[in-house]
């Protein structure tokens, strides 16, 4: 089968909550096609930015269907959401999200073997689950940062992409160098890298990577969405540097600071309700960051974008 998975920017969606914290659909209807008008590629349901760890697996499903329902084919949707320890339990969940009509089915790099655990194990938990899914579902791989980080290394890559089922790689390692060998090793197969880093972006890039797949996405979308499409020009390294340094708002209280922009900055309908952060917990400093970063964003549109 034939990636045709495009490049570009690719939001890890947030979810909505209401004021009794069950998810809001309304508010994820809006914020989807919030996304949408700010030209994303594609988006990224039920994934950590989404709090997968902390939804049901009745939750997990129904978003990532109702992701797919209001999307409505306007963009491609790929969603996760693969929780449990046992390899066994792994396969049943995402047997359920593979039949929302996602696109793609993503794995968690961190589910398929302890972080003790070489890969070896990681490898034969993988075949696992592909003999128990459906081999025509594309699939792909999320390195999440949680509960620990495991980045694949380009030996485990390159089995993958031989096994012609995966196509979409969210790549979290933050290292140009490490980016480099990833990219060599998944060239001519189906397999696309999407960076997660801003600082490395631009320069991924420009070596072959195929977009943006991160937690900006859910503040200004529309510079990713830009500088994907721009990558190769003289102004896109100003675009990128201003992108770095924005990009450090998510050390500060995300993803309720990303919910704070979208209700009061961008007149989203969605509450600061959060399952993994007490939303009291952003202050009125931490409010006036996000509300300066948007105006410098509004800046940074109106000098070198527009």
């Amino acid at each position: 089968m034939e990636n045709r998975f495009p490049g570009g920017s690719w939001p890890v969606m947030l979810t909505p909550f209401t004021e009794d914290n069950k998810i809001d659909y309304d508010g994820l209807k809006e914020l989807v096609d919030w996304y949408i008008k700010n030209g994303v590629s594609g988006m990224f349901a039920v994934c950590q930015s989404s709090e997968m760890f902390y939804l049901s697996l009745e939750e997990r499903v129904k978003y990532a269907a109702k992701t797919v329902e209001f999307a409505a084919g306007r963009v491609p949707v790929i969603a996760s959401g693969h929780v449990s320890d046992k390899i066994e339990d792994q396969i049943t969940e995402l047997n359920e999200i593979a039949k929302t009509g996602v696109d793609a089915v993503i794995l968690i790099t961190n589910r398929l073997a302890k972080e003790d655990e070489d890969d070896s194990v990681w490898i034969e938990n993988c075949k696992k689950i592909l003999e128990n899914m459906d081999p025509n579902v594309p699939l792909g791989f999320y390195e999440c940062p949680h509960p620990y980080k495991r980045l694949l290394t380009p030996e485990t890559i390159s089995w993958c992409a031989s096994t012609g089922r995966f196509y979409f790689l969210k790549d979290t390692c933050c290292d140009i160098a490490q980016i480099r060998k990833k990219l060599e090793v998944i060239e001519g197969s189906n397999l696309k890298l999407y960076n997660a880093n801003t600082t490395t972006l631009l320069e991924s890039m420009r070596e072959g990577a195929a977009g943006f797949c991160g937690v900006m996405d859910n503040f200004h979308p529309q510079l990713y969405t830009w500088l994907c499409e721009h990558y190769k020009e003289e102004k896109a390294k100003e675009v990128s540097d201003f992108l770095t340094i924005a990009s450090l708002i998510e050390r500060q209280y995300y993803p309720v600071n990303a919910k704070y922009h979208l209700s009061e900055l961008e007149g989203l309908h969605v509450t600061l309700n959060s399952r993994t952060k007490d939303k009291s917990g952003l202050t009125e400093t931490f409010k006036e960051e996000v509300r300066d970063l948007n105006e410098l964003t509004k800046r940074v549109e109106q000098k070198i974008v527009r």
